[in-house]
C-alpha cells in the first residue's frame, strides 16, 4: 500500500536517489533548477510516496515570485520510481499537493512540465505567456493553475526565487565533527 506523506530528513538520501535515477546529472542543468538551487521547498509541501518503507515517489513545491507582486509556488521536480509507474501515485502527489497548498492560502502554482498530463489537473500555459524564466525553457511548457481565481490576471515578468535560503554547512563544524579531517570534508562538500 502506497502511503503519501510529508518528506522527512531520513527521505531525503532516498529522495536524491530517486531523483537521479528519474532526470540523471541533466537535472541539475535545468532552468527550474536555477530557482530551486539553495533554497528551503514552502514549509508542508516536500511530499513522498511510500511503499513498503521505501520511498517511490516525490514532489516539492518552492516559493517564486512569478513577476513583480505575484507571489506564486513552483511545482517539481515530480518523480516516481520506474518500478512503481503506471499506478496512480504521480497523480495522487501532484492532487496532493495542490490540496496542500490550496489549503494553505498559496494562490498561484507554476511548474514547467508536459501540458497532456498537468492540463488534467487544470495547469495551462493560457495565462503564463507574459512571463519567463532565468535561463532557456520552452515556452509552451511554463504552466500555470490558479488556485484562487484571477491569481495570474496581469502578472507579467521574470520568476524569481523567494523562498527562504537554505542554511550553508559550517565547514568548521564538520571537520570538528570529522575529528580534524579537513580533506574528507572539503571532498564531500564540493
Amino acid at each position: 500500500m502506497v502511503t503519501i506523506r510529508e518528506e522527512k530528513i531520513a527521505d531525503v538520501v532516498a529522495r536524491e536517489t530517486l531523483l537521479d535515477e528519474a532526470y540523471g546529472a541533466c537535472r541539475f542543468t535545468k532552468t527550474s533548477e536555477r530557482l530551486r538551487e539553495g533554497r528551503r521547498p514552502a514549509d508542508g509541501l516536500s511530499l513522498v510516496a511510500v511503499d513498503r518503507g521505501r520511498v517511490v515517489g516525490t514532489v516539492r513545491l518552492w516559493h517564486v515570485a512569478a513577476g513583480p507582486g505575484c507571489a506564486a509556488l513552483l511545482l517539481g521536480p515530480l518523480a516516481v520510481h520506474p518500478g512503481s509507474r503506471n499506478r496512480g501515485i504521480g497523480t495522487a502527489l501532484v492532487r496532493r499537493a495542490i490540496a496542500r497548498a490550496r489549503l494553505a492560502g498559496h494562490r498561484v502554482i507554476l511548474l514547467v512540465g508536459d501540458a497532456p498530463y498537468y492540463g488534467r489537473f487544470g495547469f495551462s500555459a493560457a495565462q503564463t505567456g507574459d512571463l519567463w524564466m532565468p535561463g532557456s525553457f520552452e515556452r509552451d511548457r511554463l504552466l500555470g493553475l490558479e488556485l484562487k481565481p484571477a491569481a495570474l490576471a496581469g502578472a507579467r515578468g521574470m520568476i524569481g526565487a523567494t523562498g527562504r535560503l537554505e542554511p550553508k554547512p559550517d565547514l568548521n563544524a564538520l571537520i570538528a565533527a570529522n575529528g580534524g579531517a579537513r580533506h574528507a570534508v572539503v571532498q564531500r562538500a564540493a
